[in-house]
């Protein structure tokens, strides 16, 4: 709990720190006059050049005359367009900011600027958005977690999770089926959990390592406007850890291992509220430790007071998570995790994200060979990934 407090102060202390230097510091501070009252080729030079590294993978075409600016060959996903359009609009000299949506302008220079815009039809190795953006209260988000529990009855009292986990995007498919964008990539990552009070402790160590889950699989996702789906396959198998076995050896060690396949839908119902849900099976699990096949997954999330911060060019907004499944294996009951925290990225909705949250599990433990048994435990986490 010491370290989480102290994190937070420093992080306050590095984003607000004197108040006073943060109230006069803007945007319009880091650009020069030249370049705010520059003419329309240059302005409109400088902002593609701003659009190109930010959001590479989508290849926006700007056009601008007398200072308003319009966007071309947008994404259809809604809340990265939205993005895109809030950080055009906050560049300093902007008028207003309109998106060209198959109609090309009336005006004759910008018609012919738009009919003659480039396309492409795909893109190899995306890296800074997603289409299917991750589930942050899913307790197997595919990401980078450190953490702290409290009172968990099965692993510990006092227990550390770690997970390392990313999403390789392989190829995406821009204006795909019925417009939308369509990516396949692969997905890899570790859960980890550390008993940091074992008893018995015959192993002398400082902590026991209780369990390692390891994970692959191969995500193909689509967005159009507000909706998003993913389709996946993959293999989940558990490993419990030497020194819990050295502490209890009396347990017989299972082999926690399923293959899958389950397909999710979200919705962006507004540009803070997001609503989703997926059925899945198991096609295969091992037989020392069988696994009925289907379940549900569900949830929704909200971010609000965002906020930006040009001294250190941060967008943070608060966030709260809440994310249910129900298995057949466990007669569907419910299992829940809830999470509530601030978020910080580079751009507003979109890209990686450094997280701080605090949550609540409650139901079945997600660890390996443990799955089936019941528990409840306050969480602590710093979080990194999309």
């Amino acid at each position: 709990m010491r370290i989480v407090v102290s994190t937070l102060f420093l992080f306050s202390y590095f984003l607000w720190g004197d108040e006073s230097e943060v109230a006069v510091l803007s945007r319009r501070d880091t650009l020069s006059e030249e370049i705010q009252t520059a003419s329309d080729p240059y302005f409109e030079g400088y902002i593609q050049a701003l659009v190109d590294i930010h959001y590479a993978e989508y290849c926006v075409v700007v056009i601008v005359k007398d200072h308003k600016v319009w966007l071309a060959n947008m994404p259809n996903n809604k809340m990265i367009a939205n993005s895109i359009v809030s950080f055009v609009l906050d560049v300093p000299g902007v008028e207003a900011v309109h998106v060209l949506n198959g109609v090309p302008p009336e005006d004759k220079e910008l018609r012919e600027k738009y009919v003659n815009r480039p396309r492409i039809n795909g893109i190899w190795f995306p890296q800074m958005t997603e289409l299917y953006l991750p589930m942050i209260a899913d307790p197997r988000n595919v990401t980078y977690t450190l953490g702290w529990r409290s009172g968990d009855r099965v692993i510990g009292a006092k227990t550390i999770d770690i997970s390392l986990g990313d999403d390789f995007p392989i190829y995406r498919w821009l204006d795909a089926f019925w417009g939308g964008d369509i990516q396949i990539g692969i997905e890899a990552g570790i859960w980890s959990v550390f008993n940091m009070d074992p008893n018995p402790n015959i192993a002398k160590g400082w902590g026991e390592l209780v369990n390692t889950d390891f994970y692959a699989g191969v995500p193909i996702s689509m967005a159009l406007g507000p909706w998003s789906f993913r389709l996946r396959g993959y293999h989940i198998s558990s490993h419990l850890g030497d020194e819990y076995m050295i502490d209890h050896p009396e347990v017989i060690r299972l082999n926690p291992s399923i293959e899958a396949i389950d397909f999710f839908t979200s919705y962006q119902a507004t540009e803070a509220i997001r609503v989703y849900v997926g059925p899945g099976v198991v096609v295969h699990s091992d037989r020392t430790f069988p696994w009925k096949p289907f379940y549900i997954e569900y949830g929704t999330e909200a971010r609000f007071l965002g906020s930006k911060f040009h001294k250190q060019r941060l967008y943070g907004t608060c966030f709260l998570a809440l994310f249910w499944r129900n298995e057949q294996e466990l007669h569907f009951n419910f299992d829940g995790t809830y999470r509530a925290g601030y978020e910080f990225s580079k751009l507003q909705g979109i890209g990686r994200k450094f997280r701080l949250y605090v949550g609540y599990h409650h139901g079945y433990s997600l660890e390996g060979q443990f799955q089936k048994e019941r528990t409840h435990y306050f969480e602590f986490n710093m979080n990194y990934g999309f």
